[in-house]
């Protein structure tokens, strides 16, 4: 499987080899795998994480070596992958920069067209349809590029997954947030007196809040 250049010397003669476990479920996963590598001549230690699916193999390299041990995961059922924790580290520091900055141009967007919104409702009775329509558009010229930038992390997942033919919770995130705004801008268009690009924002918003705090909790594990 070409892991030697993911084999790592550990102190004391030892070596380790890190692997993503892509289809780890459950408990049950977990302890099977590492009952498993553990009867292994050789292997000192097996520890997979159910939340961050990673699993860590301590090993002494004279009596195992690295392809043996991801054989025998694959031979339980599991696709399993070797990767260097250092570049995972620091591609996973990128993604978690990009979702924070995806998650504040959100949040300001979200506060400023709410602001608006709160404007129109406010003065329904007394705002006519000239002024209710410039500040739509204002609205509108704020939403559309806000959506299209920080809603990046789910879109990008919801084309992977219809993609491959299946459906993720990122197909309908994402749909809700463009159903929203595109309908918003076609009552824009036309005139009408209600809009939600606000709404399209908050849920955007939350969301991300939901992902970013998701990613810091796994890389904790």
């Amino acid at each position: 499987m070409g892991t030697d250049a993911y084999v790592r010397a550990e102190p004391a003669g030892r070596a380790s080899l890190n692997l993503l476990v892509e289809n780890l479920h459950c408990g049950g996963c977990v302890n099977k795998i590492e009952r498993t590598l553990a009867a292994v001549p050789g292997v000192i230690e097996a520890r997979a994480g159910l939340t961050s699916r990673r699993l860590r193999v301590v090993f002494d390299p004279v009596r195992a070596d690295g392809d043996a041990l991801a054989a025998t995961v694959s031979g339980l059922g599991y696709h399993v992958v070797p990767f260097d924790p250092a570049a995972l580290g620091d591609s996973a520091r990128a993604e978690d920069r990009r979702l924070l900055i995806s998650l504040a141009v959100a949040g300001f967007a979200a506060a400023n067209v709410m602001l608006l919104s709160v404007s129109v409702w406010a003065g329904a009775g007394e705002m006519g349809p000239a002024m209710r329509d410039l500040m739509h558009w204002v609205s509108a010229l704020i939403a559309l590029p806000v959506v299209a930038f920080a809603g990046q992390p789910f879109y990008r997942s919801a084309l992977r997954a219809l993609a491959a033919r299946g459906l993720n919770m990122d197909v309908p995130i994402s749909l809700a947030v463009l159903l929203a705004t595109g309908m918003s801008l076609h009552e824009t268009m036309v005139g009408g007196p209600d809009t939600y690009f606000d709404a399209a924002l908050t849920l955007l918003f939350f969301l991300l809040v939901g992902r970013y705090l998701d990613r810091r909790a796994r890389s904790r594990r």
